[in-house]
């Protein structure tokens, strides 16, 4: 599909083009920032690489890459024993509370205004 959508890609204006080349690098720059920030890092990068696959040949690559790598992280989580889920949630839910707090105690302002 994705050859089939570059191809409908390639006949736009050159600078629409450009633009939204330029816009998946950030989105894939945002995703990057994710992997050690709150948010879901490889899911982000690849909707970055999938608006980049429309443009370049490499980045189709990456993306096939990223996506199997998402599915082995998956199959991993699936595998894990009830006692691994378990504290991995519970790691994750004290991640979250932890950001909350730091909000609450350092006054970090979450909603710009």
């Amino acid at each position: 599909g994705v050859r089939e959508r570059r191809e409908r890609h390639v006949e736009r204006n050159r600078l629409l083009r450009i633009g939204f080349a330029l816009f998946g690098f950030l989105v894939v720059l945002a995703g990057v920032a994710m992997l050690v920030l709150p948010g879901p890092g490889l899911l982000v990068i690849a909707v970055g690489l999938g608006m980049l696959a429309l443009e370049f040949a490499w980045a189709e690559r990456l993306l096939e890459r990223t996506v199997d790598r998402m599915e082995e992280a998956a199959d991993t989580v699936r595998r894990a024993s009830r006692t691994q889920q378990l504290l991995l949630a519970a790691v994750l839910a004290a991640g979250a509370v932890g950001i909350v707090v730091a909000v609450v105690l350092w006054d970090i302002p979450v909603i710009p205004g």
